[in-house]
């Protein structure tokens, strides 16, 4: 898996298969092939962000994912649970 943190804080933003191509330009990070890229990553960039490779994703004690964006700090080999992070609730359905 690859893991994008913010490079200040090491709060993982995204994980990602390794099959995902991830390019970190000056103003903004590619995901895709540059000539017809997937998605844009607009608040992040290779002066805020740091690119992990190799990495397994946070898993519970029966070995499922436990991963959600902004939930973890990942310094490249150990996840640690952001202190104080709450599950985001969706939003109810109006009738």
């Amino acid at each position: 898996m690859k893991v994008i943190t913010e490079t200040a804080t090491k709060v993982a933003k995204y994980l990602l298969d390794d099959s995902v191509t991830v390019t970190l330009e000056s103003n903004r990070i590619v995901l895709g092939d540059l000539s017809d890229p997937d998605e844009y990553i607009a608040d992040l960039n290779s002066g805020n962000a740091t690119l992990h490779t190799g990495a397994t994703g946070p898993v519970d004690g029966d070995g499922n994912s436990t991963w959600y964006g902004c939930k973890y700090t990942f310094d490249g080999t150990t996840w640690a649970e952001v202190s104080g992070w709450v599950q985001p609730t969706p939003p109810e359905e109006s009738e």
